[in-house]
């Protein structure tokens, strides 16, 4: 069965989070899965590196950012609409 985004999403949270896949929902934030500010620039690198695709992410100040980080899903979501957005 291909990988999906959602499934690279969760496994770049996941690793980074140091936890199982299994371990991880959608409605979590970063925080409630005890990834830092810096761990969320890493997942962010091995985001954009995985797709290929540029991340619209203000590492100074993330509220002002285009890109949601508020749960899980969000992130997931995001990244689904940019790797769309790419492939046009």
């Amino acid at each position: 069965m291909p990988e999906t985004v959602r499934d690279r999403v969760i496994q770049i949270i996941a690793d980074q989070a140091l936890l199982d896949v299994s371990d991880i929902s959608m409605d979590q934030t970063l925080e409630d899965l005890g990834i830092d500010s810096l761990g969320l620039v890493e997942s962010i690198f091995a985001i954009e590196e995985t797709f290929d695709i540029q991340v619209p992410f203000n590492a100074n100040d993330p509220k002002a950012s285009a890109f949601d980080i508020s749960s899980v899903a969000s992130i997931v979501e995001a990244v689904q609409k940019l790797v769309a957005d790419q492939a046009k």
